[in-house]
Order: C-alpha cells, then structure tokens, then sequence
C-alpha cells in the first residue's frame, strides 16, 4: 500500500545528527571526551538559579526573555534589542534558514562545518553548498569562490568544530565585505569564549548589515544538558527571527541558570584559565607521542593519525580503559579523533593510554 503523504523535498537527504556517545558496554567508570562538554559544570549560581525555579513548575516561562537578554547585553557590550534567545543556538540557526533560505537559493558552508548547517538547510528546503577547505581550514578566497547569485547564508563556526582551528579578525571582514549583495554571514561562536580577546564578530556586526553571530550557554557556560543559546545581528535580522521564535521556547528554568551562569564571570575565567592549562599540555604530549594536531581554539583537539585504521584502531583501545572521544569521519575527517579537554585525571589518563597505543603499533 503506497501513501501519498510525503514530506517536501530534502527531508529525506537528511541524515540525523548523532551526539558523542556518553556510555561503553561493560564499563563503570567512563571518562567522556566525545562531546566538548565543560568538565568543570556550570557555576553553583546557576545550579542554585536553577533549583530555586522548580518552586513555580507551574507558570509559564518569560516570553521576552528581557532578564536574560539584559544580561547578555551587559556581559558582552550588546544592546539587548539586538539580542534573541533560542532552545541552543541550533534553534538560531534553524530560524535564519527558515527565514532567509528555500528552494532556489544556496546556504553555504566549508567542508568540515558543523553538520547542523547542512541539515536545516534542507529542512528549509535550500540547496546546502560545500567549500573546501586548506589543511582543515577554512579558505576565504575558496569560501567566495563557491558564492553564487542563488547564496542566502555563508556559516562559519568561528573556532571551527571539529578542527579547532580560526580565521583572523581582518579575515572576516574581507568575507563579510566581499560576499554577495543578497548574503548574510553567520558566525557560529559556540567556543568564542575560548579565545582570548576575541568578540565573536560584534565589531563586524556594529558596522555592518550583513553579518549575524550564533552563541551557546552549553560549551563553557557548562549548561548543555539545558539547550539555551543567543543570537546578536542587525535589528532588522532579529526582527524577522523574532516572528518566527515561538512564546515560550526557552523554560525558566533555562533563563534562570543562563542568565545567573553569564553573571559569574569568576567562574567562566576560571574554566578559561583551566581549558587554557590542559588543552596547551594536551597539544604537547600529543606531539611527543608522534599524533599531529592543529593549533586549537576551543575545548578540544583534533588528533591526526597515520591512517584510518590508525584513528579506528586507537578509539577501540581507549573504549577498553573507559574512555570516549569522538570519531569524526562524518565531516571529512576519517583519520582524525577529536577530543575535548577533560580534568586531569581523564586528561593523565587518556595521555597514558594513547602512549601505550602508539607503542604497541611500533612492535
């Protein structure tokens, strides 16, 4: 029997985003460096921000999310009419889709990006466009060349995920400044707060109108498992988003915890100063041991070996000492495993084991 009910086209074309796997078969302890998660957790203000709200499950959340909004503006220097909230900065990055993109017109985006760009540009219905990249870094002159007059939206993630790496500040504004009159780009800044010094592209936003950045309270802000996140661009951009976000899209318990989490900046400095520490050693003893790795940018590494089998037989043998990274062939990169930066124990740990690995495939 055939059923005529079908879904639009490029539905279909999706494959389901899969998270970093949290649990090993037949292991107690497990040291999860899958899902650049903060090993640290959120502040204690947030946590308490967060159980104070469960006195009043009832009521519904703020549909302006002014507090939060407030907030940000203050921490990062935005004006908070320029601001959005969404359910994570995925659901941002959905509503721009939605409302600049469809059938006819092009999202692009770079050969290791972020995987979400390419799945909510078929669910609205766009044509995803791939660029690629230079040694796993993303090529300006390259992104430009693959513009066309059908380009809607360019996304780069800004530290890039899965590679780390980053463009220069001057680098984006050569792009925002040489894109196509009809494109917007979107500065995907999940791990800004990693980088010292860096804004996340607010200068570019303040001086012009075609550039949007995405941010995230799950990365440093230690909040994953809550799915809160922001948006800052031009009046108008936030305008049309805000006609398409629903009333009551983040809990309040949500902006609660966000909003007391980007409060404590003692705690994020410290979760900087410690990422900082470990993710410099990390990179280090990683060399020492023969595994190349980029510069990094954000909460993780992108470990290189000699090879495929290399890269799967190296996740097999740290599965059996409990720990989890992250294979990445779905973005290109089959010989690489990237793992994000734990506390010590799991950072010693997984060092140690990944000596013990290379020894054994020196025999």
């Amino acid at each position: 029997m055939t059923n005529d009910i079908q879904p639009k086209p490029g539905i279909l074309e999706i494959s389901p985003y899969i998270g970093g796997a949290s649990e090993i078969s037949g292991v107690t302890k497990v040291h999860k460096l899958s899902s650049n998660e903060n090993p640290l957790g959120p502040s204690p203000k947030a946590v308490a921000a967060f159980k104070d709200v469960s006195a009043a499950l009832e009521r519904y959340p703020s549909s302006d999310h002014w507090d939060l909004r407030t907030a940000i503006g203050e921490v990062y220097g935005v004006d908070p009419d320029q601001v959005i909230c969404g359910d994570g900065s995925d659901e941002v990055i959905s509503w721009l889709c939605y409302a600049y993109a469809g059938a006819g017109d092009e999202v692009l985006y770079t050969e290791h990006g972020f995987s979400m760009y390419r799945i909510c540009a078929l669910a609205a219905g766009a044509t995803p466009v791939v660029a690629p990249e230079t040694d796993r870094r993303v090529d300006v002159t390259k992104l430009l060349a693959a513009c066309t007059d059908r380009t809607r939206l360019v996304f780069i993630a800004n530290p890039a995920n899965p590679t780390g790496t980053m463009l220069t500040d001057d680098e984006l504004a050569t792009l925002a400044d040489d894109l196509p009159k009809r494109a917007l780009l979107v500065l995907d800044g999940a791990y800004a707060e990693f980088v010292d010094g860096y804004d996340g592209g607010r200068g570019l936003i303040e001086h012009r109108n075609n550039v949007m950045m995405t941010r995230t309270f799950s990365k440093i802000y230690g909040l994953g498992g809550l799915r809160v996140g922001w948006g800052y661009g031009p009046a108008e951009i936030i305008g049309v988003l805000n006609r398409l976000r629903g009333p009551f899209n983040v809990t309040s318990a949500s902006l609660a915890a966000a909003e007391a989490a980007v409060r404590d900046q003692e705690h994020m400095a410290h979760c900087q100063s410690e990422n900082r520490k470990w993710r410099a050693w990390l990179r280090e003893t990683l060399d020492e041991l023969g595994i190349a790795s980029d510069e990094a940018h954000g909460n993780f590494l992108l470990a290189r070996f000699n090879s495929i089998q290399a890269a799967d037989n190296a996740d097999e043998f740290l599965k059996k000492s409990g720990i989890i990274v992250r294979k990445v062939a779905g973005y290109g990169l089959p010989e690489c495993l990237r793992i994000t930066v734990g506390k010590e124990e799991s950072n010693r740990l997984l060092i140690a084991q990944l000596s013990r690995f290379m020894e054994s495939q020196s025999k």
